[in-house]
C-alpha cells in the first residue's frame, strides 16, 4: 500500500479573498510576465569591475552607487550618451551593456564599444569593427574572438585581426563552437587565456556523422539543409583542442589521445598560461581523466585523478583556481552522491573536501578575502537556493542572505558585498546588498505584486512518497471559485526528465500562469518532480538508468493515485501534457498504462531513444547494442495499439533536437495499427514554440482539453 505524506500548508497570499478577479487572458499567461504583467527590477544591475560599486539603468540614465555609502548619482543620461558615441541623437534607449567584462562593453551591429572611466566620467573608446557574420562571440578585456561560419577569427587588443583557423566549408569541421551537443556543462568553444596572449578553441570534425536532412518550407520549392545529428550507438564526431599563441601566430593542438570519440570538457587555463586542464570521459562515460596538458606544445604533462562510476560520471565544471594561488583550484564531483567542492593542488593531491552533506551545490560564486568561497546550494530545502559563505579550509559554513525562496547572488570584484535577487511563493522579487559576512547593508528593491489584480487559485505543496520510501515534491492548484462538493477535471502536467526541476518556492506560487488560465477555467492542475528529475543527488537521478520513462512513470502514477483519492478529483476526466522529455512521458503514459488518462498532449516527443542523440542517451541509456531491452522497453513504436482516449500530437518541424521523424514515425505506426491520433506541426520553429506563435501553441492545448476533458 502506497504511503501519502501530505504537507498540510497552503502557500500563504498566493490568492485573495478580496474582489480581486480579473481573468488572464491567454497572452497574459504565455507572455505575461516578460510583457505587460512583468516583475519590477533594475535594468542592467550590475557590479562595476574593479571598484565596489554596481549600476543600474532607469528612464535611459544609466546610475551609478557606491557600496557601502549607497550615495547613488546619475552617471550618464541617453542624450549625453548619444552625444559621446554618435555625437548626435541617434539610439532610443541605452543599449545593453557588458559591465562584467574587465573593461565593459556594448555592441552595436558590427561594432564593439569599449567604455573607459577617467574621473568618474564615461569614456568611449573607437569601435571595434567585426566581420558582419560573426557568432559565438567571446569578450576578454579589449580582445574579441569569434566564428564566421565554421572558422575562428580574432582582434586583438591593438585592433589586429587573425584568422586562426581556414578550414574549407564543406569539410565538416567546426571550429571555436560548443561541442558534444552543448552536453557536459559546454555553453561555448572559445577559451581565451588569462592574460590573452593564447586562444584555445574546439575543434570538431563531424566528417563521419550521418548527414540528417531538416526542410526549409518557407521556401518554395522547400530547401533540404543537412545537419549532422549522431545517434545513439552509431558513429559520433571527433573534436581536439587546439592553442593559438597570438604573438607567433601559430596553433598547436593538444594531444588527447584516443579514442577519438570521447569527450573533452572543463577545458581550464591555469593562471599563468602555462598549462591547460582537460576532463577526459570516455564515450561510456564512466570513467573521467583530469588532465595537464603544456600549452605551447600540446603534450600531455600527467593526468591529476581519475573518477568512475558504475552509472556515469558527469563533469560539468571547469576548474576553479583560488585566487593568489596557482597550484590551488576546486573541482566539482558527485562522488558522494551530491555535487560538492573539492579543493586539489595541481599535483592531483586532495587538500580537503571544502563542503560535504545530502545536498548539492547549484553555483560558485565568488570569493572572499577571508579565505571564503561563496557558494549558493540547496542546503536548506531542495526546493530552495540560498548563499553561504564556505572557508576553503575547515568547510565550515555560514548563510549570507535573509528570507525563504530561490536566491541569486552576484558577488562584487573584491569580494566584499553581494547583490541577492531572491524570490518566493509571495515575493515577487527583493533586491538586497548585503555584506560577505551576511550583514545586510541596503534593501534596493521590494517588486509590487503585478498579478495582485487578479483572480488567484489556491496553491497547496504536496509531499509523496515513491515505493522505495523516496519524498517526492509536488503542487496541486485548485479551481478558482472552488467548490468541495463538486468534482473537477484535472490535467498533469510533467517533464521528469535529468536536470530539470518543476517544483521550487518561486514566484508566482503556481509555476506557471498557465497552469493558473486554466484553474480560471475549472481545472485541478498537478505536477510533480518524480525520480531522474533534477537537483536532489545523484540516486536520485540515477534511478531511471537504463530504463528511462519506467520508474520516472511509477512515480507519476503514485500522484495519479493521490489525485483519484482526493473527493473533487474527477478520475475520468484526467489529462495529461508534457514537452520534450515530457512528451515522451506523457505518449509513454498513454500506452503503457492506457486508460489512466482520457486526454494527452505531447509536444516534441522522443519516441524511440535509438533515434535520440549519442551523449544524452548512451549516459542514461547506455547503447542499444549493449542495452537492447531497455531500448525495446521504452520504444513507443511497438506500443501503439495500446492507445485509449484521445492523444494530440505536436512537433516544430525544424526540431534538430529531437527530430522530426520521431513523431513522423509514430504517426505511421498509428496508420498502419488503424489507430487514430491527432496531429499538429509548427513550421518554423525548432525544439520549442516560442514568440508569439507560443500563445497559439497554448490556446491549441488549452481548447483540446476544453473539448475533450471538461
Amino acid at each position: 500500500m502506497k504511503k501519502y505524506l501530505l504537507l498540510l500548508s497552503f502557500v500563504s497570499g498566493a490568492f485573495s479573498l478580496s474582489a480581486q478577479n480579473k481573468q488572464f487572458s491567454m497572452n497574459d499567461a504565455v507572455l505575461g510576465l516578460r510583457t505587460n504583467l512583468a516583475v519590477e527590477n533594475l535594468s542592467q544591475l550590475s557590479w562595476l569591475p574593479n571598484e565596489d560599486a554596481y549600476v543600474f539603468t532607469k528612464n535611459n540614465q544609466v546610475f551609478k552607487t557606491a557600496v557601502p555609502s549607497m550615495k547613488e548619482t546619475p552617471w550618464i543620461s541617453l542624450s549625453s550618451f548619444n552625444q559621446l558615441v554618435f555625437g548626435k541623437d541617434s539610439l532610443r534607449a541605452i543599449p545593453a551593456i557588458h559591465w562584467d567584462n574587465e573593461v565593459p562593453y556594448f555592441q552595436l551591429k558590427n561594432d564593439l564599444y569599449f567604455l573607459g572611466n577617467a574621473s568618474n566620467n564615461l569614456l568611449v573608446e573607437r569601435p571595434f569593427s567585426i566581420d558582419r557574420a560573426a557568432e559565438n562571440l567571446k569578450v576578454s578585456g579589449r580582445m574579441v574572438a569569434y566564428t564566421v561560419g565554421n572558422n575562428l577569427q580574432l582582434v586583438d587588443a591593438q585592433k589586429n585581426k587573425h584568422v586562426i583557423t581556414n578550414d574549407a566549408e564543406t569539410a565538416h569541421i567546426k571550429n571555436g563552437q560548443s561541442v558534444h551537443r552543448n552536453e557536459f556543462g559546454i555553453d561555448g568553444g572559445i577559451f581565451i587565456s588569462p592574460k590573452q596572449n593564447f586562444v584555445a578553441f574546439y575543434r570538431m570534425d563531424e566528417s563521419m556523422v550521418n548527414d540528417y536532412p531538416v526542410i526549409n518550407w518557407a521556401v518554395t520549392p522547400a530547401k533540404n539543409e543537412n545537419i549532422k545529428y549522431p545517434m545513439s550507438g552509431g558513429k559520433s564526431h571527433e573534436v581536439t583542442i587546439g592553442v593559438y599563441n597570438i604573438a607567433t601566430r601559430k596553433t598547436v593542438f593538444l594531444k588527447t589521445g584516443t579514442p577519438k570519440d570521447q569527450y573533452l570538457t572543463a577545458v581550464t587555463w591555469s593562471p599563468d598560461e602555462q598549462y591547460i586542464y582537460v576532463a577526459v570521459l570516455n564515450r561510456a562515460q564512466n570513467h573521467m581523466w583530469l588532465n595537464q596538458y603544456d600549452a605551447r606544445t600540446g603534450d600531455l604533462v600527467k593526468t591529476l585523478f581519475e573518477e568512475k562510476n558504475d552509472k556515469y560520471v558527469e563533469p560539468q565544471h571547469p576548474l576553479t583556481f583560488i585566487p593568489g594561488k596557482n597550484n590551488e583550484f576546486l573541482w566539482w564531483s558527485e562522488r558522494d552522491g551530491f555535487a560538492h567542492l573539492y579543493r586539489y593542488n595541481t599535483s592531483g593531491k586532495l587538500l580537503n573536501a571544502v563542503t560535504a552533506g545530502s545536498w548539492v551545490v547549484n553555483e560558485l560564486i565568488g570569493f572572499t578575502k577571508s579565505n571564503e568561497v561563496i557558494i549558493s546550494s540547496t542546503k536548506e530545502s531542495a526546493k530552495e537556493k540560498h548563499a553561504y559563505a564556505v572557508n576553503l579550509s575547515t568547510g565550515a559554513m555560514k548563510r549570507l542572505d535573509q528570507g525563504k525562496g530561490v536566491h541569486t547572488v552576484d558577488l562584487s570584484q573584491s569580494g566584499s558585498y553581494l547583490i541577492d535577487r531572491y524570490s518566493n511563493a509571495t515575493t515577487p522579487r527583493n533586491i538586497n546588498v548585503v555584506q560577505s559576512n551576511g550583514k545586510l547593508v541596503k534593501n534596493i528593491l521590494t517588486a509590487k505584486d503585478p498579478l495582485v489584480s487578479y483572480e488567484r487559485p489556491k496553491v497547496q505543496e504536496v509531499t509523496l512518497m515513491a515505493d522505495d520510501g523516496t519524498p517526492l515534491f509536488g503542487k496541486l492548484i485548485y479551481p478558482t471559485n472552488f467548490d468541495p462538493a463538486k468534482k473537477y477535471p484535472t490535467i498533469v502536467y510533467l517533464y521528469n526528465g535529468p536536470h530539470v526541476q518543476l517544483i521550487t518556492d518561486n514566484y508566482p506560487a503556481s509555476g506557471n500562469l498557465w497552469y493558473e488560465y486554466m484553474a480560471q477555467r475549472g481545472y485541478v492542475i498537478f505536477t510533480m518532480d518524480g525520480r531522474g528529475s533534477g537537483n536532489r543527488g545523484q540516486k536520485f537521478e540515477q534511478a531511471t538508468f537504463r530504463q528511462l520513462g519506467t520508474v520516472e512513470m511509477n512515480d507519476q502514477l503514485v500522484g495519479v493515485n493521490y489525485l483519484k483519492g482526493l473527493s473533487f478529483v474527477d478520475a475520468s476526466r484526467m489529462g495529461v501534457h508534457g514537452w520534450s522529455f515530457g512528451g515522451f512521458m506523457t505518449t509513454s503514459l498513454m500506452l503503457r498504462h492506457p486508460g489512466v488518462f482520457k486526454v494527452a498532449v505531447a509536444g516534441g516527443p522522443v519516441i524511440d531513444w535509438s533515434m535520440y542523440e549519442i551523449m544524452y542517451t548512451e549516459r542514461y541509456m547506455d547503447t542499444p547494442q549493449e542495452n537492447p531491452k531497455g531500448y525495446a522497453d521504452n520504444n513507443l513504436l511497438t506500443k501503439v495499439e495500446n492507445l485509449k482516449g484521445k492523444l494530440l500530437m505536436i512537433h516544430g518541424a525544424q526540431d534538430d533536437v529531437v527530430v522530426w521523424q520521431h513523431s513522423m514515425k509514430f504517426i505511421k505506426a498509428c496508420v498502419d495499427k488503424n489507430v487514430q491520433l491527432d496531429y499538429f506541426v509548427y513550421p518554423g520553429h525548432p525544439h520549442n514554440v516560442g514568440g508569439k506563435d507560443r500563445v497559439h501553441l497554448m490556446q491549441k492545448i488549452a481548447d483540446y482539453f476544453d473539448d475533450y476533458l471538461k
